[in-house]
């Protein structure tokens, strides 16, 4: 017998059909949803995935662009008690292989986008997968017992009295990681997980049924997803285009006044350039909440933020997909505060020893694991918030025994301060061994950025006959800096232009940074760095061509 009393992210459906019953809630393109219309969308795909065969705990993976479909496939696949497995459109045929035979998904929903490997697929004996559903209008002919929408909702059962169930553990959706290194694995995360990230959300970053919200992130990501939800669950209006173009998102948040975004720092920089760019550049003020994930907003790049969107409220978010998105939050400006704010945390941001993250949500326990004397340990966190476990091929029960003790690592180093606010040094798996010290890249970087000549930085460690590592830096130079090779002991107006080896390394000692954590080398990077889909540095490539290049030099000597 089901427990009513249990969360569920359909819960959202009679408040949107009744909040959203005369305007649209979901905007994509030339289509215009009422709250009825999407509801009723919902029901009638739930029914026709019941009348397949779709049951409890099965797994249906969806690989498609952002739209008001993918919300109803969300909706529906929980509704029935599914498991819904997000898998990104951008993946190579390998990658998309590995999360399918990983889930085991019993349906294959995709659109255009990923079409290649969806095809590639029809050449793997996959006896689990049963259908394959077009989001297109009309069903792919490459594509085996493939199905529609509309061919699925005429099999609706037309039972008035059809409710939602749940899965086992109350799993609801299998997300994966970015990637960063190795391959992506599968967190497997709760309804609960995601009404109380939600909650947060709405209670910190102020969400309400007046918003309309424009997804600019992936919904096949932690973030994007989050977000998606809680905007559902306070009944707001969602603006989906396809995926984030910086042009079209600002064309998009004028034409139908939005009120709230999510970005990472690259969204950021791109809408700001853009924004600049055009001919006739002007403020925009329908937005009034913008939370930031994926990394720390710079101190320019924030002020840069609060001149474009001058009545938002800037937020920054830390988190990871394991806890179901953010685990702190930190306001960063606040236009009804005025600039006191911006000032303090422009300050308090970055610091030598560390990025402060804000303080943890209302639903999250964290604390410090220390390994040895040092001041500084492992980030724990644990609650509802955490995965029931990574997914396998095993049942469900097997990934929920995966988290030791209740307490998830989180992979990252940290304090917590007197105030309750949590500082990031940098990762476990980044940290660099260098002559028997430990040199967090974060730490090295969140100095480096500070330099007026440095638009951005990333550190890496590489081998070193005498160090064990070396900690090398690669800079990209702010428009109007040079790069020299020649030292100067006086600056002059002039020279404050220029930037070399040992006016970086002097400008990291004057800031306090330990002599072994000073980079030996630096190298200008002339192109962008390389990112996940949801902004994060890719380290191990940013190595492989600092080694190749340092390689390539010593060979030409």
């Amino acid at each position: 017998m089901a427990n009513y009393s249990q969360p569920h992210i359909c819960h959202c459906l009679s408040r949107i059909a009744t909040l959203r019953r005369n305007s649209p809630v979901t905007i994509t393109g030339d289509r215009h949803r009422t709250g009825p219309e999407l509801v009723d969308g919902v029901l009638r795909l739930a029914s026709g995935l019941l009348s397949l065969g779709i049951s409890s705990g099965d797994v249906v993976a969806v690989a498609a662009l952002n739209s008001d479909l993918y919300l109803e496939w969300l909706l529906a696949i929980a509704f029935v008690g599914g498991i819904v497995a997000p898998l990104n459109y951008r993946w190579s045929f390998e990658e998309a292989l590995f999360a399918v035979e990983a889930v085991r998904p019993v349906m294959l929903v995709t659109d255009e986008s990923c079409n290649t490997w969806s095809s590639q697929l029809q050449n793997f004996h996959l006896p689990f997968l049963r259908w394959h559903v077009s989001l297109d209008s009309s069903a792919s002919d490459f594509l085996r017992n493939s199905l529609t929408i509309e061919t699925i909702k005429k099999h609706s059962l037309n039972d008035f009295s059809l409710d939602y169930s749940w899965a086992p553990e109350g799993a609801v959706l299998i997300c994966f990681t970015s990637g960063t290194t190795g391959r992506p694995k599968g967190v497997a995360i709760t309804h609960s997980a995601l009404i109380i990230q939600s909650l947060a959300k709405i209670a910190i970053v102020g969400y309400s049924e007046d918003d309309v919200y424009l997804h600019t992130a992936p919904l096949c990501h932690i973030g994007g997803l989050s977000s998606a939800i809680s905007m559902l669950l306070v009944g707001a209006c969602h603006v989906l285009m396809p995926k984030f173009e910086a042009k079209s998102a600002l064309e998009v948040v004028q034409q139908y006044s939005v009120t709230s975004l999510i970005t990472v720092p690259a969204m950021m920089a791109d809408l700001i350039s853009t924004a600049r760019g055009k001919t006739t550049w002007k403020q925009i003020e329908s937005v009034k909440k913008i939370l930031n994930g994926g990394g720390g907003l710079s101190v320019e790049l924030t002020k840069e933020a609060t001149k474009l969107f001058p009545r938002a409220k800037l937020l920054s978010a830390y988190g990871m997909t394991e806890a179901c998105s953010s685990l702190t939050f930190m306001t960063l400006y606040d236009p009804t505060l005025g600039s006191s704010v911006d000032k303090r945390n422009s300050i308090l941001v970055h610091q030598p020893r560390g990025i402060c993250v804000g303080k943890p949500a209302p639903h999250v326990e964290l604390k410090i694991c220390f390994d040895d004397s040092s001041c500084v340990g492992r980030i724990l966190t644990r609650g509802s918030h955490v995965m029931l476990g990574y997914w396998e091929q095993n049942p469900l029960k097997k990934a929920s025994n995966s988290i030791n003790q209740n307490w998830l690592d989180t992979g990252d180093i940290g304090y917590i301060d007197e105030r309750g606010n949590l500082w990031l040094i940098g990762r476990t798996k980044g940290r660099i061994k260098s002559g028997g010290e430990n040199v967090y890249p974060e730490e090295v970087e969140a100095i480096l950025s500070q330099h007026p000549g440095v638009a951005g930085v990333v550190t890496v460690g590489i081998p070193d006959s005498r160090l064990s590592e070396m900690v090398v830096a690669c800079i990209q130079l702010r428009r109007d800096w040079q790069w020299t090779r020649r030292s100067f002991e006086h600056s002059t107006a002039k020279q404050k232009e220029l930037l070399s080896h040992e006016i970086l390394q002097q400008f990291c000692k004057q800031n306090n940074l330990a002599r072994y954590k000073v980079p030996k080398k630096f190298m200008v990077w002339n192109k962008p760095f390389p990112l996940t889909s949801t902004g994060k540095i890719i380290r191990e490539q940013v190595q492989r061509v600092v080694v190749s290049q340092l390689l390539s030099f010593h060979s030409n000597l």
